[in-house]
């Protein structure tokens, strides 16, 4: 994914989430999912319908399943969506945007969007939102990221162009309907094989967006820095460090 977030114009923000459209499979099979205390942290236990937007494939959605919660999952992404409900049939399923749901007014406690805030114009998104939420509802921002503190992650990072770091500090911009925005991160690993670390830069949107000799560029590079730098055997599983960045603020 891409830094810039609200900041990127309209028409630029459309072209790279294109990017996402299609390969749902893929996406399920390779992208990582999201420790628990991230949930935990951001849905009240006194939640019980949530509305997780950008949804993709469901890497956070599941997580709302696990803790009891009834879960509208929204994306723009058909594809993404039939992965989502094969793998998560308790979850509704639902054709929309953040900046526009079609989803009723006050139905929910609490909003996710996990590793999508980027892609929204966060103006018109806040203002969506807030409106889809009860009074005093709960808007959850999250974020997976490699953590570059590791020196090791950092090359790894350049090398994939894993473009979604953020320092632990970063505040997300989210509009005046919420209010009391404060922030928690997770740190945690996730075994991947060397293999499944190639698949990974596949779903990168550099990678997505990107010719077919660059594409090859990138993937030589990650082999010569996996397997011949960092000596790894090709299969060999890795603990791969992350932060989870979550932020959470109260509809106004």
């Amino acid at each position: 994914m891409v830094r810039g977030g609200p900041k990127l114009e309209h028409n630029r923000r459309q072209e790279l989430g294109q990017s996402f459209q299609d390969g749902g499979e893929h996406y399920q099979q390779v992208r990582p999912g999201y420790p628990a205390a991230a949930a935990d942290w951001l849905v009240p236990a006194t939640a019980g319908e949530v509305l997780d937007v950008g949804a993709g494939t469901g890497k956070f959605t599941a997580l709302l399943l696990a803790k009891g919660l009834a879960v509208t999952a929204v994306d723009p992404s058909a594809d993404m969506l039939e992965q989502l409900a094969e793998h998560y049939p308790r979850a509704t399923a639902v054709l929309g945007t953040a900046e526009a749901t079609g989803l009723p007014a006050a139905a929910f406690d609490v909003v996710t969007v996990a590793q999508a805030w980027h892609w929204c114009d966060a103006a018109a998104a806040s203002t969506e939102l807030a409106r889809v939420l009860r009074p005093g509802g709960t808007l959850g921002l999250v974020w997976n990221q490699l953590d570059t503190s590791v020196p090791w992650v950092h090359r790894l990072s350049r090398i994939m162009h894993a473009g979604d770091v953020y320092k632990p500090g970063h505040r997300p911009a989210v509009g005046p309907d919420f209010q009391g925005l404060e922030g928690y991160v997770t740190r945690w690993q996730d075994p991947v094989t060397t293999t499944g670390l190639m698949e990974l830069t596949k779903t990168r949107s550099y990678y997505l967006r990107a010719s077919e000799p660059t594409r090859a560029k990138v993937l030589a590079n990650l082999d010569w820095y996996l397997h011949e730098h960092l000596g790894h055997r090709d299969g060999e599983i890795i603990d791969l460090p992350y932060l989870t960045l979550a932020w959470r603020a109260t509809a106004a």
